[in-house]
């Protein structure tokens, strides 16, 4: 489809969010709704630090997804090899954001580093394999899939 077959069907491919944006903000909508029962566990197991810790780990797993949302989709609007280098090191990046964050507050009495990195862990992978279900792997339907009628 060229440029004026998609603006005369209503498609504006300036209006639409680039598809890992859409993807990030998919998954932060999901860790929305997952905070308050991690936090729930954390504060079970390790009392009100656990739950602060797994509430400042919740936020820096989001921060990572719209970290990395953004740096691709700025790299993709220049070049396929900005994406490749965008990826890898905006993944060591992100990784050393992190460990900054940790290195930060893990003296700190209102953290548990048990409750911090057990969140960290279980947030990214969870919020990833939940989001599987949820992408669209195909020419026709790239991104989130779309509704069932």
């Amino acid at each position: 489809m060229n440029q004026s077959t998609a603006t005369t069907v209503g498609f504006d491919s300036a209006s639409v969010d680039p598809i890992e944006v859409q993807i990030s903000l998919d998954m932060v909508k999901r860790a929305v709704y997952v905070t308050p029962l991690l936090a729930a566990i954390a504060a079970m197991i390790w009392d009100g630090p656990g739950a602060t810790s797994a509430l400042f780990a919740v936020g820096l797993v989001i921060v990572n997804f719209l970290l990395a949302a953004a740096l691709v989709s700025g790299a993709a609007r220049i070049s396929v090899g900005l994406v490749m280098a965008a990826t890898l090191f905006g993944y060591l990046i992100r990784l050393g954001l992190i460990l900054v964050a940790f290195l930060l507050v893990r003296d700190a009495n209102w953290i548990s580093r048990p409750a911090l990195g057990a969140t960290i862990i279980v947030t990214h992978l969870g919020l990833l394999v939940w989001e599987l279900k949820y992408v669209a792997i195909s020419l026709a339907h790239a991104g989130i899939k779309p509704a069932r009628p």
